[in-house]
């Protein structure tokens, strides 16, 4: 008899293990709260602009080729490998662009910031042997069933853990290794790849720079909603279902600790499977009894949030490419205020995001789409006091040190705060990674890919193992349909 699962959520996560469990034969069900898929990677149109809403790096497309791959469809998924990843900006007017060719980029730093090629490369090459090291341990497998450390890999991944930069900081280890603050600062600033601060974090976390630097950045020749897009279409080949406008109220745990009933809309589902893709904060404050919170996990320390800009601006900027970062004088000023006074700082780094440097319709001619974000804490009351006064805070260092009058150029606009991200994707206080990375053991205090008291409970997303980000999601998605696969084909 065909087995049925239930997916609360169609974030990346919800989608992708659909159509593996779909692949495998399961009748899969998703139950989506908007009108539209995809979570935080969904997209925004107003006045002849395209925004993507949320993420917009895009690593390791090999994770997407895969699910196309299975699914055996006939829907292209096109992109495009960028040769410049990112051009940075500091305050005194050094400017460097970040080079996919790693001798370049390495000149480069050595002719801006007066740092040895050879430093440079070796500190590329460490990234990579952290990540080939962990990834077989921490991305591919769970981290929480005993078996999974009886293997030859996971014993490498041990022996090898008093090289792998896990007891001392991101920033110490940078320090140490590089002469000029720009470049500590520079190499700081992957911690907020997955909402982290680089001054607790542990050094591994240094890995997430392999994913750029030798695996290479992207970007989806539609944008980034693209992959969004695309994973739809292959869900709805392999025959799931996706309720739209369909929010999930509660889930009935029966007797003999499994989930009896998806309740959405006052009716109730029946699965054998349940399957969430949404923050567990939401899924144990919310629908789960509270006899099965996990209270430990849901006190850990929260990544960070984002408050986003997406301007309309009518002019071309030749200095900017796709990536653009214009970092703060005190970077460390700007991760306290983040994490222990829970308030943006005065003089942000700005990330700032224009897909029309590629997507020439994202735009209109003569224009560009710009998506301007600055880190904020995760929001802890049901307003935000800080708007306006972040609002004058970014254009005045735009101006600064873009020499430019921006506010002038600006014809279109729309804001994200971390209320909005709360409301709209469900993640607790707006935080975009779940728990944050601020600790050595971060990696092992995710929560696991199954419950371990809700026999037919299975969790994936960025609020759990093994993280946020795309490829995180993607690989959280995998590890689940395993586990499921295990559990109910055996």
């Amino acid at each position: 008899m065909t087995k049925t699962v239930g997916i609360i959520g169609a974030g990346i996560g919800g989608l992708a293990l659909a159509i593996r469990l779909a692949n495998q034969g399961f009748k899969v069900t998703i139950f989506e709260k908007n009108s539209y898929p995809g979570g935080k990677l969904s997209e925004l149109k107003i006045n002849g602009f395209r925004f993507d809403k949320g993420p917009s790096l895009f690593t390791m497309p090999s994770l997407i080729d895969e699910l196309t791959n299975l699914q055996g469809s006939a829907h292209s998924f096109e992109y495009q490998k960028l040769d410049v990843i990112t051009n940075y900006f500091y305050s005194d007017g050094t400017q460097l662009k970040a080079s996919a060719n790693l001798e370049e980029f390495a000149e480069e730093v050595h002719l801006k910031l007066k740092e040895k090629k050879e430093t440079v490369l070796n500190h590329i090459k460490r990234n990579a042997f952290y990540f080939k090291t962990t990834e077989d341990l921490f991305l591919k497998q769970s981290l929480h069933q005993l078996k999974n450390f009886i293997n030859f890999k996971t014993l490498k991944g041990i022996l090898f853990s008093p090289f792998l930069g896990l007891f001392s900081t991101m920033h110490q280890k940078n320090s140490r290794t590089f002469s000029n603050p720009k470049t500590v600062q520079l190499f700081n600033r992957f911690a907020t790849y997955n909402g982290s601060n680089p001054y607790k974090a542990p050094a591994l976390m240094n890995m997430i720079s392999h994913l750029e630097f030798n695996l290479g950045a992207y970007l989806p020749k539609k944008g980034m909603h693209q992959i969004t897009t695309h994973l739809v279409k292959l869900a709805e080949e392999a025959n799931v279902e996706i309720k739209y406008n369909a929010a999930v109220e509660n889930l009935e745990v029966g007797t003999n600790n499994r989930i009896s009933a998806i309740k959405s809309s006052g009716v109730s589902y029946t699965f054998d499977i349940v399957a969430s893709d949404v923050d567990i904060h939401l899924l144990y404050k919310y629908l789960l009894p509270k006899s099965y919170t996990p209270k430990k996990l849901i006190q850990q320390e929260k990544s960070s949030s984002a408050y986003v800009f997406y301007w309309g601006i009518n002019k071309e900027f030749a200095a900017l490419g796709l990536h653009n970062i214009l970092f703060s004088d005190d970077y460390k000023k700007e991760f306290d205020y983040l994490f222990s006074k829970q308030f943006p700082t005065d003089d942000p780094t700005i990330y700032i995001n224009i897909t029309s440097k590629y997507c020439k319709t994202d735009a209109p001619e003569g224009c560009e789409n710009w998506f301007v974000m600055v880190n904020v804490p995760h929001n802890k009351n049901e307003s935000i006091d800080y708007a306006t006064v972040i609002r004058k805070n970014v254009i005045a260092k735009i101006n600064a040190m873009l020499e430019t009058d921006i506010e002038k150029h600006i014809i279109s606009e729309s804001t994200l705060s971390p209320v909005d991200i709360e409301k709209q994707t469900s993640s607790y206080g707006g935080s975009l990674y779940g728990n944050s990375s601020n600790n050595q053991f971060a990696a092992f205090l995710r929560h696991a890919n199954f419950s371990s008291s809700i026999k037919n409970l299975f969790l994936v997303g960025g609020s759990v193992h093994p993280g946020g980000g795309i490829p995180l999601c993607l690989f959280s998605a995998k590890i689940a349909s395993k586990l499921i696969i295990e559990k109910e084909l055996k």
